[in-house]
């Protein structure tokens, strides 16, 4: 009999590859109740949702950084894509990018950059003034190499970092989530919040950091 991690990580990958099988998957998670929601991403998106709501999506120039699918369907005024590698925000902005958005969001994106304090001053110059930063990075996760893995920051490291790259620090708000369960249960494979329905918060074993960074203006 197959392990049930194996088994986990044998549908995962199937579902990923086959679209009709995603689809069955998808349904009978659903009929089950068993969240497929990454574990790792369950606390954070919903605490982001709720601070892009107080800032006002509707008034919003939105880029996002290697988008996904989490945030394009938010009901901001204007919403841009900068896709690596068409768009290496550790390289020069393009031409009339900077001073563009209100917003950029970097959902998973800086633990895979070879220069991230680079980054972080070309989404300090993509934003207007008053402009915010939305940043999420793993912390207690197994390396993964898309292309490369190559940095982590506690909270303390992220507002020290975003500082450096021009948002004064006293603007940098962070937080974490993460308990012991969370972080043995994504060692092997990208876990699913599945059964559970409580999430404590252990800030000695944080599995994912978060910031939302205000530019001076």
């Amino acid at each position: 009999m197959m392990p049930i991690a194996a088994l986990r990580r044998h549908i995962q990958a199937k579902a990923a590859a086959d679209d009709r099988f995603k689809r069955l998957v998808t349904a009978v998670a659903a009929a089950l109740r068993y969240d497929l929601t990454r574990l790792t991403r369950k606390v954070y998106v919903e605490h982001c949702r709720q601070l892009i709501d107080e800032l006002g999506p509707g008034a919003l120039d939105v880029i996002e950084i290697a988008a996904g699918e989490t945030w394009s369907g938010m009901p901001f005024r204007s919403y841009r894509a900068l896709n690596w590698p068409d768009h290496d925000i550790c390289a020069p902005l393009a031409e009339g990018l900077a001073g563009t958005a209100d917003l950029v969001i970097a959902e998973h994106v800086f633990e895979h950059l070879l220069q991230p304090w680079q980054a972080v001053r070309n989404v300090h110059a993509l934003l207007r003034p008053a402009g915010h930063f939305l940043v999420m990075t793993p912390f207690l996760v197994r390396v993964h190499e898309v292309p490369q893995d190559c940095s982590r920051w506690t909270e303390t490291g992220m507002r020290h970092l975003l500082a450096e790259g021009g948002f004064p620090i006293e603007t940098v708000q962070t937080w974490s989530w993460g308990n012991l369960d969370a972080v043995k249960a994504t060692l092997v494979t990208w876990s699913r919040v599945g059964w559970r329905r409580r999430f404590p918060n252990d800030p000695c074993f944080p599995v994912v950091v978060w910031a939302l960074a205000r530019k001076a203006g």
